[in-house]
């Protein structure tokens, strides 16, 4: 089991700001992840392609994301049944993909609960963040040594008042 502190944010402002805390502070960017849902309707198609090394044609949280994808690495578009579209950017998209190619089925979870499962997050946990996440809310997700988790917590912590710690068998809140 690997050591995970998971901050939901009820805003991409507040996720945002975790993320640059985050990186100002000199956490390893390679070992977050973000996880958000703000598509609602808009007066344009939304699409999300890739144009080289940027994508276009973000719709409403474009300057978010945007921002994001130049901080953290990997992203993707993702159409989870039972929670929408889901954009994600980090090293949880790796486990996405994998929890979707192996078919990964962990008590009822989606793909999405089978990856952060497969990342660390007990199963009731799974349950809250993707309740969190049907609701519109962020999460920031960094995973690494206990230390790193600790410290991401720190920072996290000065932001937002929702954050959960698992580390290895124990959770800390």
């Amino acid at each position: 089991m690997k050591n995970v502190t998971v901050a939901v944010c009820n805003t991409h402002s507040e996720a945002e700001k975790v993320v640059k805390d985050l990186n100002e502070s000199g956490f390893n960017m390679k070992k977050l992840s973000i996880i958000g849902k703000d598509y609602h309707e808009e007066d344009k198609v939304i699409g999300f392609y890739n144009t080289g090394d940027r994508m276009a044609n973000w719709g409403k949280a474009g300057a978010f994301w945007g921002g994001i994808w130049g901080l953290i690495f990997g992203a993707g578009l993702f159409l989870i049944p039972g929670v929408g579209p889901i954009v994600m950017a980090g090293p949880i998209v790796s486990s996405l993909i994998g929890a979707m190619e192996g078919a990964i089925v962990v008590g009822g979870l989606s793909a999405l609960g089978g990856a952060l499962f497969s990342i660390g997050i007990p199963k009731d946990s799974v349950l809250k963040f993707e309740s969190a996440l049907k609701a519109d809310k962020y999460l920031v997700l960094a995973t690494g040594t206990e230390e790193d988790i600790e410290r991401a917590k720190n920072i996290m912590e000065l932001t937002v008042a929702d954050v959960t710690t698992h580390n290895n068998e124990k959770e800390l809140v």
